[in-house]
C-alpha cells in the first residue's frame, strides 16, 4: 500500500508519519504553565486544544463538546470516549493533514490556526499521558521467562507450572510511572554480600546490579464495576486505548533476597518509564500477528478466536555510558509474547478485580528466541546473571548498569513514508542519595 501523503513536510524516517497520529500531552514554549492533549505529526505537534478553540473538529460533529475533552491535563477524558471514538478523530486528523484533504479551510489554508496549533516538537515537551490508577506488569515473553528460568532453576523446569495456563503478574506502583526523559535514582534495598552466610546478614546498600526491562505498556479506556469481569473477545480488546514503550527497571540483588514467597516489590517499585505518544490499536492494525504458540489447550475465559492478536513491533536498546559512547544492547520484535493484551485484561478482571480508565499494563521482558545475546530484553540475560560481560564501544564493558549510563528504547513498525513508531523511552542512572 503506498504511503498516506501529507502536505505538511514530515521526514521519510519519522515515527510520527500519517499512517500513525499518536497522543500525548505536551506544554509549550508559547505557553509553558497549561499541559494539554496533543498529535504528534512528523517533526510537528498539533495543539488539540488550540486546534478545538478554532472549531477545528467543525467537521467531525459526532466529537461532542472537543474544547473540553481537549483542555485536560491528561488524555483520560477523551480515553474514556471509547475506541470508536478515538479511531474516528484520528482518520479524522489524517484528512485534516491529507494532500488531498476535503477539510483544507480547517488547516491547510488556514495560516494563522497554524501558527498557533501546528507548534515545532523542540518547542514543546511531553508529560505523562495518562493519570494512572493502578499499574500491573505481566510476564508474557515467554523466551525471557525461559531464560530466566533456566538461570536459577534447570531449562527442564524453567518455566513454572502456571506459566502457559494463565498469564502470571505482580502489581507495580503507579506513583513510580515516569515519563521518558526522566533521569532514575539507583535505589537502596536490602543485599546479601556474602551469600554464603549462615544465617543471611543482609546489609542495606545501592543496588550493584540495576537492570532494565524491555516491554510494551497498554493503557486502558474503560471502567468495569468490581465483581464483573471482563471477557475475552470484543470487551477486552475495546478496552485498550493504545501502548507505548515501558522499561520496568529492576535491582536484580535486591530482587534476589526479597522476592520470596510473594515476588517483587521494593526491586521494582522505584521506576517504571514509559514514551510519551500513545499509538492507538488501529494505527498497528496491519502489523498483527501470530504469538509464541502455546502448548496449553487454555481455559475457555482465555481463548482468543484468532491468534494474531501480538504485533511486529521492532524494538531495539541502545546504552550510552557517561563517556557518550553508544551501543545497541538488543533488537528483537514484540511478536515474542505467549499471552496477548487482552487475554490480560479478561485474567486481570476475572475475579472481579474493578479496571479503570488510565490504568496500565505491561507485557514483560520482550526477549528473542535466537539465544546469541543480541535480542535480549534485559542485562540479566545478557550477562548470564553476572558470569558474562557484555561488550561496549569505547573499550567498554557491562553486566548491569552504571551510573550515568543512559538507556534508550526505540520501537516502530512499517516502512519509511509510512512509519508508525513510538518515539523512544530514555533514562539516565543518577548516584544513589545518602541514607
Amino acid at each position: 500500500m503506498a504511503p498516506l501523503k501529507s502536505w505538511l513536510s514530515i521526514p521519510p524516517d519519522s515515527d510520527f508519519s500519517l499512517s500513525n497520529i499518536p497522543f500525548g500531552i505536551i506544554n509549550s514554549k508559547n505557553n509553558p504553565s497549561e499541559k494539554r492533549p496533543a498529535i504528534a505529526i512528523g517533526n510537528h505537534v498539533l495543539d488539540l486544544k488550540a486546534f478545538s478553540k478554532a472549531n477545528g473538529f467543525s467537521g467531525l460533529p459526532s466529537l461532542k463538546d472537543p474544547l473540553t475533552v481537549f483542555s485536560q491535563p491528561t488524555l483520560n477524558a477523551f480515553a474514556a470516549l471509547g475506541q470508536q471514538t478515538h479511531n474516528a478523530v484520528r482518520t479524522y486528523i489524517q484528512d485534516i493533514f491529507s494532500e488531498s484533504t476535503s477539510n483544507p479551510q480547517i488547516l491547510k489554508d488556514n495560516a494563522s490556526l497554524q501558527k498557533e496549533a501546528l507548534l515545532p516538537k523542540h518547542e514543546t515537551k511531553t508529560h505523562l499521558p495518562m493519570q494512572i490508577g493502578d499499574y500491573t506488569d505481566f510476564y508474557a515473553g515467554k523466551n525471557h521467562a525461559f531464560n530466566v528460568g533456566s538461570m536459577f532453576r534447570d531449562p527442564a523446569n524453567a518455566l513454572q507450572p502456571n506459566y502457559t495456563h494463565l498469564p502470571v503478574a505482580y502489581h507495580g506502583r503507579a506513583s513510580s510511572v515516569v515519563i521518558s526523559g526522566t533521569s532514575i535514582r539507583r535505589p537502596h534495598g536490602q543485599i546479601l554480600l556474602d551469600k554464603t552466610a549462615s544465617p543471611p546478614q543482609p546489609t542495606l546498600t545501592p543496588t550493584r546490579a540495576l537492570d532494565i526491562e524491555l516491554e510494551l505498556g497498554c493503557f486502558l479506556c474503560t471502567t468495569s464495576p468490581l465483581g464483573t469481569p471482563i471477557p475475552i473477545g470484543p470487551a477486552a480488546a475495546s478496552s485498550i486505548f493504545g501502548f507505548v514503550l515501558l522499561n520496568d527497571w529492576s535491582a536484580r540483588d535486591i530482587q534476589t533476597w526479597e522476592y520470596v514467597p510473594l515476588g517483587p516489590f521494593t526491586a521494582k517499585n522505584f521506576a517504571t518509564s514509559v514514551s510519551a505518544w500513545v499509538v492507538l490499536p488501529s494505527a498497528l492494525q496491519g502489523f498483527r500477528v501470530q504469538k509464541l504458540q502455546n502448548s496449553t489447550d487454555v481455559l475457555p475465559y482465555l481463548r482468543e478466536e484468532s491468534d494474531d492478536s501480538v504485533y511486529d513491533i521492532q524494538l531495539e536498546v541502545d546504552l550510552t555510558t557517561p563517556e557518550g559512547d553508544t551501543t545497541n544492547i538488543s533488537r528483537v520484535s514484540a511478536r515474542h509474547l505467549l499471552w496477548s493484551f487482552p487475554q490480560m485484561v479478561a485474567h486481570h478482571s476475572v475475579g472481579g478485580c474493578a479496571m479503570n480508565v488510565g490504568d496500565l499494563l505491561g507485557s514483560g521482558t520482550i526477549s528473542g528466541a535466537s539465544g546469541g545475546g543480541g535480542d535480549l530484553g534485559s542485562l540479566l540475560e545478557a550477562c548470564q546473571g553476572g558470569k558474562k560481560e557484555i561488550m561496549l564501544k569505547g573499550m567498554d564493558v557491562r553486566k548491569y548498569l552504571k551510573d550515568g549510563d543512559t538507556i534508550t528504547i526505540r520501537g516502530v513498525c512499517g516502512e519509511d513514508g509510512a512509519r508508525v513508531g513510538f518515539g523512544e523511552c530514555v533514562g539516565t542512572i543518577e548516584s544513589a542519595i545518602q541514607l
